[in-house]
């Protein structure tokens, strides 16, 4: 073989090692993206589950105007699913805090996680995540 020949080889065994790591980086946080996303979801399906509960009269097995008590087992919802665990706090009668943690990791090394906070007195949310 000539020197051009193992010089094309070289360079061509060089571009496809550097699209490979890029493919590979890229993967990753497309997955990470994609986790954040679905715990983020899971949390307001969370809140609109926690809002009928809220409204919902004591006598029907509801809050009666107060979160208090309330926990994922009222809402009929577990703590964990493929997307990640989940956390509920009530912060007072009015106000709640989800915190979901997701099975992706990122950068470095830290599971992904979203936190959401649900205001009744005013129907707000906040979200907040670790990335």
């Amino acid at each position: 073989m000539g020197q051009n020949q193992l010089l094309m080889i070289v360079l061509s065994v060089i571009v496809v090692g550097v699209s490979v790591a890029v493919g590979i980086d890229q993967f990753g946080e497309n997955a990470m993206s994609a986790n954040r996303d679905a715990v983020a979801s899971d949390s307001q399906r969370i809140v609109s589950t926690a809002q009928q509960w809220f409204r919902k009269p004591i006598s029907l097995g509801g809050g009666g105007g107060s979160f208090t008590n309330m926990t994922l087992a009222d809402l009929g919802i577990g703590g964990t699913n493929h997307n990640g665990s989940y956390a509920l706090t009530v912060d007072s009668g009015t106000q709640l805090t989800i915190v979901a943690t997701g099975t992706e990791k990122t950068a470095s090394g830290s599971a992904v996680e979203v936190t959401l906070e649900y205001f009744a007195s005013n129907d707000s949310t906040a979200y907040d995540d670790n990335l």
